[in-house]
């Protein structure tokens, strides 16, 4: 991988050489001219080019001043006012690591080693885990090739400070004359620098813990189309046929006017939503309407949730499964259930009475009457009937499952990195795409079928149609694994979750990245998108779920409770609850509704691009749901706001 020096933007070395371009989408420019900005050397082979990188590393100042520097610096930010000792004290780790690094390159082994011991202790504790990393690189030749040091030193460590903070700073290194201090601010931070009162110490910390940093506000400024599609009107005609069907039965049609309610409801075109061939979608069949027929009318029966009615919980657990249970998926109208296995194979089975039936063979099919009306039931081979099918196909633990919305396709994401799509008629693997070169860590089908997204060990997210065996778009720019990934309800953006610990939204349509949220203190497990697709839900392994407003790009809401990673979050259906299953074999609900309307609309003009989070969390708590010992990894709504809840038995 190589890296635009102009606007940093990530592009592949081999198509790059082919079309003598960077492929940069901002500036277009010659490939001769940029080919030399190295950015990731996965392999762990040395690359000769790395030196290009670390060079900037060459001798600054004389290595016993160092801790000196540190010392007087430190103590300088302790002596300042209240106000603005907490902005300038985010300094401390940047500074840290990149003295640290200064020395180890310089061959200062024993001054390195001495600096590190004395100020690795005073670093905020969200960061022990990249300082465990950094203590292994003591000489020089550990700096070739890694990982953490490259993104450390080729992404500039943003830090947001207000102007009296800042000038106050400055004026400080220019009156010591302290060159080494300013030097590393001016080569590898980024100060960006806002008008208005210096931030508090919780607004701070909750919006740090990122590997670079927090977000640059300008990233988060572009305009986000979050609204909803229109959906087509298909109601009137079908519901007709429909009704009749119904009346040759004896039933009543006193539903009629509620599904119309909710028809023109939808007819209404959200002011922020995305024209509706922004992006092309795929043509509606007449199986598609009719399931959306079935959803209106079990829309009609749906719970409306609130604290006084929530919902009840169905737990699947997953017993003697010392194969591994690593995925789990429902379709939408909740009767098929697919798990992943870390023996490389994917199971599905029917939750409904109804059994899984294979389509009979080629010579069988020619003899079915095609004119007939149950021709679809006639094709469907009764002697293949089961309440499971096992896919066979990967060569590693499959870490990612995803049904179609239409119940016709289902995909896997496994360590050997493919992603396959299998036919749930055939139960056979029809494509495996192959375009990660490291383990798949997850993958999801758009809410309207035909593009899936997937993400993994190589740091770029892919965007795929499933008749294209190639990625149509990708996603490149974090730092860490991508380890989820969600589609936007309109299909317009997707959402990926990172070790980085950094939530990233991108446009479909152009590829770009539209939003960077930082806050979280712990690789992402868990993304979750309210179904108006105004607000994002992310859940870490530092047990926290973060809520964010995707309009204004802002943190709005930090629900705390759970103990341990939190790894499945889900939105009910009208959007009241947010229901989140954590490793701490728990089920948690949260008010949403309450959580998003005591946001005031008037704290999103503030300067400082934050607002400030009240720490409501156990008003906000609705209810606690223990397991025995069965951590929690899927959660899925049933369309009439049944919650239903995955997860393996730990018998240790």
């Amino acid at each position: 991988w190589l890296r635009c020096r102009n606007h940093s933007e990530w592009f592949d070395y081999e198509m790059a050489r082919s079309v003598k371009c960077c492929g940069c989408r901002q500036c277009n420019i010659s490939f001769s001219s940029i080919v030399l900005f190295i950015v990731l050397s996965v392999g762990g082979e040395d690359q000769p080019d790395v030196s290009v990188v670390l060079s900037a590393y060459s001798q600054q100042g004389d290595p016993s001043l160092y801790q000196v520097y540190y010392s007087g610096l430190k103590k300088f930010i302790e002596s300042v006012l209240d106000c603005h000792r907490a902005e300038l004290s985010q300094l401390f780790y940047p500074l840290f690591v990149h003295m640290y690094l200064e020395l180890v390159y310089n061959n200062h082994e024993s001054e390195a080693k001495a600096f590190f011991e004395k100020f690795s202790g005073d670093q905020e504790c969200y960061y022990q885990d990249d300082l465990r990393v950094l203590s292994g690189l003591t000489k020089k030749e550990h700096m070739k090739g890694n990982e953490t040091l490259l993104d450390f030193r080729t992404s500039k460590f943003v830090l947001r400070i207000s102007r009296d903070s800042y000038q106050l700073l400055k004026r400080h290194l220019q009156e010591r004359q302290n060159n080494q201090i300013w030097n590393i601010i001016q080569e590898h931070l980024y100060i960006d620098i806002f008008d208005g009162m210096p931030r508090s110490k919780s607004q701070i910390d909750s919006m740090s813990g990122s590997l670079a940093g927090e977000a640059r506000r300008e990233a988060n400024k572009a305009k986000v189309f979050y609204g909803l599609l229109k959906e087509p009107e298909i109601e009137v005609p079908l519901d007709d046929e429909d009704e009749e069907a119904e009346n040759e039965e004896g039933k009543p049609k006193k539903k009629k006017p509620k599904k119309d309610s909710m028809g023109s409801k939808s007819k209404k075109q959200d002011p922020n939503a995305p024209q509706q061939n922004r992006i092309p979608l795929p043509e509606l069949k007449d199986s598609d309407k009719l399931d959306k027929i079935m959803y209106m009318k079990e829309a009609t029966k749906r719970i409306r949730l609130g604290p006084e009615t929530l919902p009840s919980i169905c737990f699947y657990t997953f017993l003697n499964v010392y194969q591994g249970l690593t995925a789990v998926d429902f379709t939408d109208d909740s009767s098929l259930i697919a798990g992943g296995f870390a023996d490389s194979t994917v199971r599905v089975w029917s939750v409904t009475p109804k059994k899984l039936r294979k389509v009979k063979s080629a010579a069988d099919l020619s003899l079915i009457d095609k004119e007939s009306d149950d021709v679809l039931e006639r094709i469907m081979d009764e002697k293949t009937a089961s309440e499971s099918k096992i896919l066979y196909g990967h060569s590693g633990p499959v870490y990612g499952v995803s049904f179609s919305p239409d119940r016709n396709y289902l995909l896997s994401s496994s360590e050997d990195g493919t992603v396959r799509l299998w036919s749930l008629q055939t139960f056979t693997c029809l494509v495996a795409y192959k375009g990660h070169n490291y383990p798949v860590w997850d993958t999801q089908f758009s809410p309207y079928g035909y593009y899936f997204v997937s993400g993994g060990h190589d740091r770029v997210a892919r965007l795929w149609a499933t008749d294209h065996y190639q990625p149509l778009r990708m996603f490149a720019g974090h730092l860490g694994d991508i380890t989820c990934t969600r589609f936007h309800p309109n299909s317009n953006y997707v959402a990926t979750g990172s070790a980085d610990r950094t939530i990233r939204l991108w446009d479909v349509l152009n590829g770009h990245c539209v939003r960077v949220f930082t806050g979280h203190k712990g690789p992402i497990h868990s993304l979750a998108f309210s179904p108006n697709g105004k607000y994002l839900a992310s859940g870490s392994t530092d047990g926290r779920v973060l809520l964010w407003d995707l309009g204004h790009g802002l943190m709005i809401g930090e629900l705390k409770g759970h103990t341990d990673t939190v790894y499945a979050l889900k939105f009910s259906r009208d959007g009241e609850i947010l229901a989140s299953g954590s490793m701490d074999n728990t089920v948690r609900l949260w008010d949403a509704f309450k959580a998003f309307d005591d946001v005031e609309t008037d704290d999103f003009t503030a300067a400082t691009g934050h607002i400030h989070l009240p720490d409501n969390s156990q008003e906000l708590l609705l209810g606690t749901y223990l397991t025995k010992a069965t951590p929690v990894i899927h959660l899925h709504f049933t369309r009439r706001n049944l919650l239903l809840a995955a997860g393996s038995y730990n018998s240790q």
